[in-house]
């Protein structure tokens, strides 16, 4: 696999054994990301879960959580991955957090085959995906990647291999890794401690691409009246009226637009200029928004999700 690369996005994973964390110190020594431990088994859930999300979102890190997988059975999988998506809930779930969960199997308790540790492993995956509408990443070390087949290739590969010289092995499902951890004896300010390290196979800006366009909550469609009253308010697009419920969803959509619009500001970024233009011709007499001064990161972020759901196809 690849090599580490001197302009990568530098993170970190974490768990109680962290004990209680300074966030803000931990971002100010250059950490991008990080993974927390929610959950493991069907039962058993991090005491300091809720905790660290909330102090690593607050100080400004792009945060992603992980199961300790245990299962050595598809209906055992599928208790699992039940009890990681209720659990992240309780941080307001998947999609409000910027990194997808992961499924971390790295060892083989039950002593299963091959192909039943494959079983188990995409039941999970798809009822975890099912549950919590964001496709997970498999964490797993550099010997035990060497069990999954070609077919989970088409999940992102986070790897543990500990060493200062030597890149993870190829795999049978991934010739490059999306995450490396290359220790677990880092030194990080606001931790006291040890704690694992790990690289991202880009820059911050391409971690936030690939993953956090998909992260933003899109308003429920209003369903559209058949026969709108007689008060009904301006048009969205062309001569149909909206409802007053269309109108109240309407504002309350732009009102989101304006605060995201008003943060720090940016010019359109390459990736998002298709989702501006479709957004601006979607009704010219009543824009939802004007870029003339640029918009900010999250505003950019959010036009990307809402077109790429269809929101603006006439």
């Amino acid at each position: 696999m690849q090599t580490r690369s001197s302009g990568n996005a530098q993170g970190i994973d974490v768990s109680r054994y962290q004990g209680s964390i300074d966030w803000a110190k931990v971002k100010a020594s250059g950490m991008t990301f990080v993974f927390i431990k929610a959950t493991e088994g069907q039962t058993y859930t991090d005491p300091n879960f809720q905790t660290n999300v909330k102090g690593a979102l607050a100080a400004g890190m792009l945060v992603g959580t992980y199961h300790f997988f245990r299962a050595t059975s598809t209906d055992g999988a599928k208790a699992e991955a039940a009890h990681y998506a209720n659990t992240l809930q309780k941080v307001g779930g998947a999609q409000t957090l910027q990194l997808p969960p992961v499924m971390d199997y790295e060892n083989n308790p039950g002593n299963l085959s091959k192909a039943r540790i494959n079983a188990v492993a995409k039941v999970f995956l798809t009822e975890l995906e099912r549950l919590t509408g964001r496709k997970p990443i498999i964490y797993t070390g550099n010997s035990f990647a060497g069990n999954f087949d070609v077919s989970l290739g088409a999940y992102d590969l986070w790897i543990a291999r500990y060493s200062t010289s030597r890149v993870p092995d190829g795999q049978p499902a991934w010739k490059r890794w999306t995450f490396w951890q290359y220790t677990d004896s880092g030194k990080v300010d606001g931790i006291s401690g040890n704690v694992d390290m790990n690289e991202f196979e880009g820059s911050a800006a391409e971690l936030r691409a690939r993953y956090a366009p998909a992260t933003v909550p899109i308003p429920t469609p209003t369903p559209s009246n058949p026969n709108p009253p007689s008060n009904a308010s301006e048009p969205p697009k062309g001569d149909e009226p909206m409802t007053a419920e269309e109108k109240a969803a309407f504002d309350a959509l732009k009102a989101q637009v304006d605060r995201l619009q008003a943060r720090q500001q940016m010019e359109v970024p390459s990736w998002a200029k298709a989702a501006v233009d479709a957004a601006l011709a979607y009704d010219t007499k009543n824009p939802l928004f004007s870029i003339e001064n640029g918009a900010s990161y999250d505003f950019y972020r959010f036009i990307t999700v809402m077109h790429r759901r269809g929101l603006f196809k006439k």
